[in-house]
This record gives structure tokens, C-alpha cells and sequence, in this order.
């Protein structure tokens, strides 16, 4: 294994002195979130059960009394309780725990917006679309832990501003020669099935796994019947360790997935569109220690992203068709540098981009010829920065960075990004008060219109603008207080943003183009509070957001009509006062229960004057009990009352919105060796 540094060493020393058992366990010590030096204690190799890995962070990635960036995180056992979280095509993972998060019109929206980064590692997974893809990139149980940032990011975290969901994936090292077996099945003829396998030698760790879902729910129905609303999905995802040297660490991460949605109906509407969209990955990385004060990563990578509108020939009085994939190869190089007083970060990424977007409209009631047009952009990306966070004292950090950004597409645009930030640790109280000001480039979606599609805009009375890229400014502060092992968050954020993306429609012909409007406007108290980890009771954890989300001005992008500027307006999506609150209890017997509760103040009123729709809640449960180390068997209820109301009615993906019924399936977890 790579040598690790003094902090590491002296965790793992002690690790071997300890008194053991003979029922070992594997201890990963993981020093940064990007693919870096590990050391491990291995489980016992004729060991015959399933034993949970027990992960020590010795050297976090950045200490609570210096960390300005705000973070939500979510661990192993979050994901397996938590009611419907690991289903292949939930984001509970990040709306249950994540202040602000919430999917209305099928989309995920986080602090106000749409862009968001998954990323492997620290490694980035390049996206430069704005909520085309309605499935996530990656199965939550395929996920050792999640770690959200939501604002106040350093200078090497990249753009994306709504958020960024940094993945730690299973590897094995928590394995020897095992793997997982679950099997679920519920109403609406839903299944969700998952087999995966990994283990670990002295240098190597593998893991591989294979999904598959089904459902006759698939997306939010327009009316409160579920018609024509059919999803199905598969995947495969893996991981490979490889120690070459003890200052040499390969990592190698790979996932491919597609899945498949109907679009729901109204009754009596002819229209039988359906989504189809795939997604694939790959990411070569490799960790090398310089010293055991720095370390430096190279990867590259590569991601194809597809997102397919396929309506139905006989579609009536229009048949659309609007396919897009997306392409990009790149690399990303990283220097770490630590010494008594400074953390230092520097590097470079960029990736090369090829779309290829094909539209097809069909007029069946023979008011225009049939129009097909196919459109192949190109683009490119390349950022810089350097970071510095300088320890004044042991209660005082300054954190400094500067992020350099060109981007080259249908407009070549330039960014210089500063990013400062300082936290102060109150003694005797051990609060952690922390205060940031930053700016963001985010690069704009390779879209354009020509030809006949350009005259069919027109023929609406919209045309199109160029997309620039968006440009957001974000003020935030905050506070961190721990009270006997619970952690108590809370901050305020303003975000202002030029260009800010948003999306609309060619008339009724279902296809949708991003737009930019002139500018928005997104302010928030947020809250959040978690149980300790070791709390007898089990797991509480609750996130809170008081959110407004204003757009002003005309569309500066995309397409428009020239429509003269109407001051502030709520987006879409804006929704006052957002609950999430749940509870993983552990009970006599081996039983557990969880439970989480949902409450939405009400989405804008897109029909009418300035307004929000009613409040809307939810209940989720889940029962199950352990049978040993190696198997457990739950039935989880999503939606218990059943109560169903109009959720969203703006104009976006496939019409009005309702919440989803009431969902009751049982799942079975199996621990097997081979």
C-alpha cells in the first residue's frame, strides 16, 4: 500500500496494537476524497460473514474548524434505510438529506437551480446540459457514501453552482469474496433488482455490479390517474484498486446505464411520447505520493450522455422527435501540498465536447411539411486554479483561491472566478462560525437552431439567441454547533446570477430548448441537524430550507420573443418553505424502522396571477429486521395517506404535475461468499 502520512500512520499503528478478535474487520483510512494513499487492516480471510466495514477518517478532507464549504453527508446505512432511497432511479438520496433539494417536474432542483455535478472520487464527471436526463447517473447501491457540497466552494471544485455530489464508491476493500443479492417487488408491477461482487487482496480490490428496474409509475402524471406511464432500466457498474508502489495508487471506475420512460397521459390524449436515455462512464486515475505532505493525481476520463424524445408517429396534431447525445473526453491533473499552517491545491482540467442533436417533427393535421434537421456542435472547456487555506491560529483559517476558465462553443467565453472564505472557532464552545464570498463560470449547453427548425421557431413568433454562459455571485454565512455529539447547521446564502439557465418550448411542439434569462435572484435560511453516530436509538436527521427563487429581466438566451423586461418574477420551481425529517431506529430483536417526513410550502402558481399552489406532504415508512449478519428482509410504504394534489402547472416537461400514489414494496437483502 502507499505510505501514508504521520496523521494516517499513527491511526493505523494504533490499529495494530489494539486488541483483535477473530471475526476481523476492514478498516479503510482514507485521507482526501480524490483517489489518494490508503491503508487498510484486511478481514480475516476465512471469515464466513458478511462484516460491515468500519471506515476511520484520519485525515479528513477538510477539518470542520477550517472548512468554509457547506456539506451534507451520506453514509452506507443512510441509503440502505432510508424509505425507497436505493431504488436504481430515486434521488432520496440527496432530497431527503440535502436543505432546498426537491424533484418538481421531473427535474432535481438544488438551491434554486438545475446544474448540478455528480463527480468519483474529486474526479469530475463533465456535463454541460441543463436538466435533459430525468434518471440519475449513478444506483445509490452502488454508493459507499455521498458527500453533497452546496455553496461556498474553494477554487478547485469547479462551477457547477446548485451543487455537487462527490461519490465514494464500493470497492471491495470491505469484502472477501462476497457479494449482494437484493430482490424487490411491490405494486405497479415494480421490481428493483441488484447483484453486485467485490474482494481485496494486499494490493488489489475489485468491485462489480449489475441492476435492473421496472415500474408502471414511472414519472409525475399530469392528472391524478397513471396512464401510459410505464419506466424500465439496467445497468452495470465497477470498480479496480491497484497498489503498484507504496507511493503509487491506480484507480480505475466504470458505469453504463439506460433506462427508458413513458410519457404519462390525460385521459383521452393521444399522445404516446416516450424518453430514452443512456449514460456511461469511465475514469483512469492515478494517486502519486511525492512526500507525506503532497500528493499529486492525474486522471482521465470520459462520459457519453444521451437524452432521447421520442413521440409516437401517429401523435396527433404533432409528432416530435428530439434526440441528443453528448460526448466528452478530458483530463484533470491535481497537487496537494500540506504543511503546518497551509493546505495547498493546484491544478488543471479540461475536456473537448461533440454533440449530436436530431429533430423531426411530423404535422399530421397537414399544417406544415414534415421538418428533420440534424445539427453537430462542438465544444471545449480547460479551468485552472490554485486554493490556499492558511491556519492564523488553531481557531482562525483564511481561505483563498482563484479559478481561471475558457470555454470555446457556439460563443467563446473567458472567466477569472476569486473565491475567499474564513472560519472562526469559538473556544469553550467549539462553534464553528464561517463566512464566504465567491464567483462562478458555468459553461453553456452546445445548443443551436438553423434551417428549417430556426423558420419553425419563428413561425411562433420566438427566435433564437445565442446561450452565454451563466455567471453567479454567492454570499454565504454560517454555523456549525456540536451538542453532545449532535451536529447543528445552519446558514444563509444569496446567490445573484447573470444569464441564468432556465427552459421552454418551440410552441406545442414538445421540444424543449434551455433559455437564458437575465438574471435571478435565490436567498435561504437553511438548517440541518444530525444524531450522533453511535446514538442508541438509531439515526435522526432533518434539513430545512426557507428559500426564494426570483428571475428578473427578459431571456437573454435560447429562445425568445423579445418579450420587453417585467421586473421579478418567481421561477418555476420557486417554493417557500421545504421540510425533510426522518428518523432510522434500531429496535429489540434486530428490527429496524424508518420513517421520513416531507412538507413542500407549494411550488409557484404558473397559471393566474403571482401565487403558489396549495402545501403538499408526505409520509414514508419502511419495517424490516436483520436475520444475522447476511440477510434482511423490509416492506416499505412511500406516500402512506395516499394523498395526491397538484404539485407543479408551468409549462415544462410534459405538462402538469400530481405527486405519486401511494407505493408499497418489500425488499430482501442477501449476503453471500463465493
Amino acid at each position: 500500500m502507499p505510505a501514508a502520512s504521520p496523521g494516517l500512520s499513527l491511526v493505523y499503528l494504533l490499529l495494530l496494537l489494539s486488541p483483535v478478535t477473530t471475526s476481523a474487520q476492514s478498516v479503510a483510512l482514507t485521507a482526501e476524497p480524490a483517489p489518494s494513499a490508503a491503508a487498510e487492516v484486511a478481514a480475516s480471510s476465512d471469515s464466513d460473514e458478511g462484516l460491515p466495514s468500519v471506515t476511520v477518517n484520519a485525515d479528513a478532507e477538510c477539518p470542520v474548524q477550517e472548512c468554509v464549504t457547506t456539506t451534507t453527508r451520506v453514509d452506507r446505512e443512510d441509503i440502505e434505510r432510508t424509505p425507497g432511497a436505493d431504488r436504481s432511479n430515486s434521488l432520496g438520496i440527496i432530497t431527503n438529506f440535502v436543505p432546498g433539494a426537491y424533484v418538481v417536474h421531473d427535474q432535481l432542483h438544488v438551491r434554486g437551480g438545475h446544474q448540478t455535478t455528480w463527480a468519483i472520487d474529486g474526479v469530475e464527471i463533465p456535463n454541460t446540459n441543463i436538466a435533459s436526463n430525468l434518471g440519475p447517473q449513478i444506483d445509490p447501491k452502488d454508493i459507499g457514501s455521498l458527500e453533497v457540497v452546496r455553496g461556498s466552494y474553494g477554487a478547485d471544485l469547479g462551477d457547477r453552482t446548485y451543487g455537487i455530489f462527490n461519490v465514494e464508491p464500493q470497492t471491495g476493500l470491505d469484502r472477501t469474496r462476497q457479494g449482494d443479492l437484493i430482490v424487490s417487488g411491490g405494486n405497479f408491477g415494480q421490481t428493483n433488482d441488484y447483484l453486485s461482487i467485490g474482494s481485496h487482496s494486499d494490493d488489489l480490490a475489485y468491485f462489480a455490479s449489475v441492476n435492473a428496474n421496472r415500474s408502471d409509475l414511472g414519472l409525475q402524471t399530469p392528472v391524478e390517474q397513471v396512464l401510459h406511464d410505464s419506466e424500465y432500466g439496467y445497468g452495470t457498474f465497477g470498480t479496480l484498486l491497484f497498489d503498484a508502489s507504496p507511493n503509487d495508487e491506480f484507480r480505475v471506475v466504470g458505469s453504463a446505464r439506460r433506462d427508458a420512460y413513458q410519457i404519462p397521459q390525460s385521459p383521452g390524449d393521444p399522445i404516446r411520447d416516450v424518453q430514452r436515455e443512456a449514460d456511461a462512464f469511465g475514469i483512469l486515475s492515478w494517486a502519486r505520493l511525492l512526500s507525506p505532505t503532497a500528493t499529486l493525481t492525474t486522471a482521465v476520463f470520459f462520459h457519453h450522455n444521451q437524452a432521447d424524445l421520442d413521440g409516437d408517429p401517429a401523435d396527433f396534431p404533432i409528432s416530435t422527435t428530439d434526440r441528443r447525445s453528448s460526448t466528452y473526453a478530458g483530463g484533470q491533473e491535481s497537487l496537494r501540498w500540506r504543511t503546518d499552517r497551509h493546505d495547498l491545491r493546484a491544478g488543471l482540467i479540461g475536456f473537448a465536447q461533440q454533440d449530436h442533436h436530431e429533430f423531426g417533427v411530423l404535422f399530421n393535421d397537414g399544417s406544415s411539411p414534415a421538418i428533420h434537421q440534424a445539427l453537430h456542435p462542438t465544444g471545449s472547456l480547460v479551468a485552472g486554479y490554485v486554493q490556499d487555506t492558511f491556519r492564523v491560529s488553531r481557531s482562525i483559517a483564511l481561505q483563498a483561491g482563484l479559478r481561471q476558465t475558457h470555454f470555446g462553443g457556439i460563443l467563446t467565453e473567458n472567466a477569472t472566478s476569486p473565491r475567499v472564505g474564513l472560519t472562526l472557532r469559538v473556544p469553550q464552545l467549539n462553534w464553528i462560525l464561517r463566512a464566504y464570498y465567491g464567483q462562478y463560470y458555468q459553461a453553456p449547453p452546445l445548443e443551436t437552431l438553423s434551417g428549417p427548425l430556426l423558420q419553425l421557431a419563428r413561425g411562433s413568433s420566438v427566435a433564437f439567441l445565442p446561450l452565454r454562459g451563466e455567471r453567479d455571485r454567492e454570499r454565504q454565512f454560517g454555523v456549525t454547533i456540536p451538542v453532545a455529539g449532535w451536529t447543528l447547521d445552519a446558514d444563509y446564502f444569496r446567490t445573484a446570477a447573470s444569464n441564468f439557465f432556465d427552459h421552454n418550448a418551440i410552441g406545442n411542439s414538445d421540444l424543449f430548448f434551455p433559455l437564458t434569462i437575465q438574471g435571478a435572484l435565490i436567498r435561504a435560511w437553511e438548517l440541518t441537524v444530525r444524531s450522533p453516530a453511535d446514538w442508541r436509538f438509531g439515526q435522526l436527521h432533518l434539513a430545512y430550507s426557507n428559500q426564494t427563487a426570483d428571475g428578473f429581466g427578459a431571456i437573454s438566451g435560447g429562445l425568445t420573443d423579445f418579450s420587453p423586461a417585467e421586473g421579478f418574477f418567481a421561477l418555476d420551481h420557486d417554493q417557500r418553505n421545504t421540510l425533510n425529517a426522518g428518523v432510522d431506529a434500531h429496535l429489540p430483536r434486530q428490527f429496524f424502522v424508518a420513517v421520513n417526513v416531507y412538507y413542500g410550502s407549494g411550488f409557484a402558481n404558473g397559471d393566474g396571477p403571482p401565487s403558489h399552489l396549495p402545501g403538499h406532504a408526505s409520509v414514508d415508512l419502511s419495517v424490516g429486521r436483520s436475520f444475522g449478519n447476511n440477510l434482511s428482509a423490509s416492506v416499505s410504504a412511500l406516500n402512506v395517506t395516499n394523498r395526491r394534489l397538484l404539485l407543479d402547472n408551468s409549462l415544462t416537461f410534459g405538462g402538469f404535475h400530481y405527486n405519486n400514489p401511494r407505493e408499497i414494496f418489500a425488499e430482501v437483502r442477501y449476503r453471500f461468499g463465493y
